[in-house]
């Protein structure tokens, strides 16, 4: 069930909206909160924290639907706004637009067209609230983490993961977006930024939908960590789906020049120290998990070409079995004394 807030100061609205979504309010897929300001409105907020979308209204008594959505991120990081108002002119859209409105109807309102942008706003919100769970329940706190969005979890919680430390059996990817340096030379910062994240949000949907967490993100590079049943064929799995994607991907105009990206991967599995890492004086902790697994794993990376999954011998006899491997030979990695034996995932 979603659950909506409506902003209007127009009397009659309240009646509209409950006869026009009668029949969604009856199925429970969709449950209103009405307020006529948005002074009103924040309290609802308050009151209400498992809101999901608002639709406001721009030109209302007390305050405004503007002011009212410079306030949301403050009030609710989750929760998106679509404005509903008969100011359609472009200027008051841009307006809402740049203090975060997910969208913008126009009265007289078509209920069929707010039905539907209804349903893609709370799309969006369901997604924003499943990460956040997701974070929660692997007890990760992230650097780069909204502060709006850590105030959700309770200082309990906080206190518990600091004092979770262990040994666990895991595996440890990373993966390096080839080229990209050369390329942040060459264009402006925010086109580079721009391609980063959206590589980087490829790579992480493959993570997540094998069941693996994305432990930080070291420059153009991503460090995954996989748990539980079969973590070892999950993150090969990832690896190899992200290649595949990645290699398969258009060419992205970037600036005056084009960028075919690729990947380069190594991986690595066994006992890994699981704890958090950093400084309690800055109170700068990390959630990671650290041990020779994990160094192992990024010096793979490091070895690896574009387009190549590399894993080494004690990883390979796990996943000879699932996956058809080649082996490339002996290569010397960083802080070993021996030469190590590598493999390459081909499929």
């Amino acid at each position: 069930m979603a659950k909506i807030l409506v902003v209007d100061d127009e009397a009659d609205l309240e009646l509209l909206v409950k006869q026009k979504f009668r029949r969604k309010i009856r199925e429970n897929i969709y449950e209103f909160v009405f307020a006529q300001n948005g002074a009103e409105a924040l309290e609802k907020v308050k009151e209400h924290p498992d809101l999901d979308i608002i639709l406001s209204d721009i030109n209302m008594p007390v305050m405004d639907g503007l002011t009212l959505l410079s306030h949301l991120p403050e009030a609710n990081p989750t929760l998106k706004a679509v404005v509903v108002s008969a100011y359609g002119d472009m200027q008051n859209i841009r307006t809402a637009m740049n203090r975060g409105a997910f969208d913008f109807v126009c009265k007289p309102v078509d209920f069929d067209d707010l039905d539907l942008t209804m349903q893609k706003t709370i799309q969006h919100v369901k997604q924003l609230q499943e990460t956040i769970k997701a974070i929660k329940e692997n007890n990760i706190l992230k650097m780069y983490v909204d502060e709006n969005v850590l105030n959700f979890m309770t200082h309990k919680e906080f206190e518990n993961s600091l004092l979770t430390n262990e040994q666990v059996d895991a595996t440890v990817m990373f993966i390096d977006i080839c080229g990209f340096t050369a390329l942040t030379e060459q264009v402006p910062p925010n086109t580079v930024i721009n391609l980063l994240n959206g590589l980087f949000d490829k790579i992480v949907k493959e993570i997540i939908a094998q069941g693996g967490h994305v432990d930080k993100f070291m420059g153009d590079a991503v460090m995954a960590v996989f748990r539980g049943n079969y973590h070892l064929d999950r993150a090969i799995d990832a690896a190899i789906t992200v290649r595949d994607q990645i290699r398969s991907a258009e060419e992205i105009d970037a600036g005056e020049r084009k960028y075919k990206p690729g990947v380069s991967v190594g991986i690595n599995s066994g006992e890994v120290v699981s704890g958090n890492i950093g400084s309690a004086s800055l109170k700068r902790l990390d959630y990671t998990v650290i041990g020779d697994i994990v160094n192992v794993a990024q010096r793979l990376q490091s070895t690896a070409k574009e387009g190549q999954i590399l894993i080494n011998e004690a990883t390979y006899e796990k996943a000879k079995e699932s996956f058809n491997c080649e082996k490339i030979g002996d290569v010397v990695l960083k802080n070993k004394a021996k030469p190590v034996t590598i493999y390459e995932v081909l499929e």
